[in-house]
């Protein structure tokens, strides 16, 4: 539904916003078993169920506090790189995720200047009682999170709300713009957007942002995931001679066509290892029964199975490891792209050498394989038969791999810079930082 005229969208805009907050009021009884649902499926911990309802788990250390909140691992790893120079700059950052892969890779950046909690529901007692306690002096999000009530009492709060990395995906757009004025509402009450590309800086000030910036991808600032020099060693020496390749941040149908690329391929080589990596640990279990009623042999990351003798397949359903599988295989799949995900981050595997292989769909970052597959740093595959075709032919011509590698880093050369620029743009919030008194 669109409205005809400006006041028009306006008046339907605040009822509609209101009758969402209501809502999220009417909700809170019912809240908990969504959350214990979430919790079933290994995105929620229950010990710390008080912190969505806004109770905080830790002490508020004196002065300023700069509030970064990132979903999940994404948008964690994203900011890590920020996070860590705030901090190096003497400012205590408050870290929300939603979900538990976020949470433990947030534990990793590591810091006495850094505080975790999850992110309470976007429902006005609970948003509120986290802000009364934490007293932000500004609000980082990161990249699509956008919270009508948070941003409301945000608002009223007079703390800034900047949004770091932002996107704003064809899909997403036409959700919110379907809002009319409601969306106008929520994106003019933010102080500032700070884009990906320009793209993402035309549909935010479409749907009523009034200072929009584009300053790039901070993913492209972010430094590799790292891989514990022992554990490293420890996979090389058991991986051998045998010829390895990954497939990384799968979802849900993409292991399945992994698994018949291996199997095609092991017509070539019988002894190959396929390494995959789920984008959603938790579904580990469930997919090794999978594999397994396909009679391949199966080992699992995390109940420590040795690796298949001969061919197999081993499933890494354990968080953090893939800076590890990135530097043992020589080409990547990188999933989210042969299902309608849109693509997960490219940057990692070109960054630690390891050749990229991709879907068609890659919204999520459409500049970066844009750049990748127009210079010849990638290669686009649409099934099970072409993703066996272009692991065999870069596993067979180290040549090849080398001149994909080469030409995929040059194409991400013209995109770093995000990070001194982003720091630049949130000076002005920083410098007149203070403990809000309410």
């Amino acid at each position: 539904m669109r409205w005809p005229t400006d006041g028009m969208a306006d008046a339907w805009g605040g009822a509609l916003l209101s009758a969402y907050s209501l809502a999220g009021r009417a909700g809170i009884p019912f809240f908990p078993l969504y959350l214990r649902w979430r919790a079933s499926t290994g995105r929620e911990d229950p010990e710390r169920f008080p912190e969505r309802h806004g109770h905080a788990s830790a002490p508020r250390p004196a002065g300023p506090l700069i509030w970064i909140h990132a979903a999940s691992v994404g948008e964690t790893v994203a900011v890590t790189s920020l996070i860590r120079r705030l901090m190096a700059d003497g400012h205590t950052v408050l870290l929300t995720t939603v979900t538990v892969t976020g949470a433990k890779t947030a534990a990793r950046i590591g810091g006495d200047r850094l505080i975790h909690q999850y992110s309470p529901l976007d429902v006005r007692p609970w948003v509120d009682r986290f802000l009364r306690y934490w007293r932000p002096s500004v609000a980082i999000f990161v990249e699509s999170e956008i919270w009508p009530v948070t941003t409301d009492q945000l608002v009223i709060r007079r703390i800034p709300h900047v949004i770091v990395n932002a996107r704003m995906s064809e899909h997403s757009f036409d959700r919110w713009h379907s809002l009319g004025g409601a969306s106008r509402r929520v994106f003019g009450r933010i102080s500032l957007a700070l884009t990906q590309t320009e793209a993402d800086a035309t549909r935010i000030a479409t749907l009523g942002g009034r200072r929009v910036e584009t300053l790039g991808n901070l993913k492209f600032d972010a430094p590799p995931p790292d891989a514990p020099p022992e554990a490293l060693a420890v996979l090389r020496a058991a991986i051998g001679d045998r010829p390895v390749w990954l497939a990384a941040s799968t979802h849900a149908g993409e292991e399945e066509i992994a698994a018949q690329a291996h199997d095609r391929l092991r017509a070539t080589w019988p002894r190959l290892l396929t390494i995959i990596v789920p984008r959603h640990p938790e579904r580990g279990p469930a997919l090794a029964e999978q594999l397994r009623g396909a009679g391949r042999t199966v080992a699992v990351r995390s109940r420590n199975d040795a690796l298949p003798e001969g061919g197999g397949i081993l499933l890494a359903d354990t968080l953090g490891e893939l800076g590890l599988f990135y530097r043992v295989a020589p080409v990547s799949f990188v999933g989210g792209s042969l299902v309608p995900r849109g693509g997960q981050n490219p940057i990692e595997p070109v960054r630690l050498g390891s050749a990229v292989v991709h879907g068609p769909d890659t919204p999520n970052f459409a500049a970066v394989y844009g750049a990748l597959d127009a210079g010849g740093g990638a290669v686009i595959v649409r099934d099970a038969g072409a993703l066996a075709a272009a692991v065999g032919h870069l596993l067979a011509e180290p040549d090849e791999r080398r001149l994909q590698g080469e030409a995929a880093e040059r194409a991400l050369r013209p995109f770093s810079g995000a990070l001194d620029r982003t720091l630049r743009a949130l000076a002005p919030f920083l410098a007149a930082g203070e403990t809000p008194p309410w």
